[in-house]
């Protein structure tokens, strides 16, 4: 089955509440198999919408990122985010 990235570009509009969000946001893709390979890192902005905050994660499956993105633990964690950022999230999966 192939793994899936979960890509989000986020501009935070308030550290504080956003804070919460990754602090629950964290434990809640690692219990569905996520790992995170970009994180707030360094970037250049070729096209589109710059959002400073960039984040890549890996899971196993795209059924794995969806589900996770859907289970209470990253619903409650992303309660914190909403109002506190504006974000894109997509799930993409990869090739072989």
């Amino acid at each position: 089955m192939p793994t899936a990235l979960w890509i989000a570009h986020v501009e935070v509009t308030d550290p504080d509440a956003y804070g919460l969000y990754a602090k629950g946001a964290g434990p809640a893709l690692a219990a569905h198999g996520g790992e995170f390979l970009a994180r707030a890192g360094r970037y250049v902005q070729l096209e589109g919408n710059d959002r400073a905050r960039n984040v890549v994660a890996r899971f196993p499956s795209l059924e794995a990122a969806v589900a996770c993105y859907h289970s209470p633990e990253y619903q409650a964690a992303l309660a914190h985010a909403k109002g506190a950022s504006v974000r894109d999230l997509v799930v993409v999966e990869e090739i072989g």
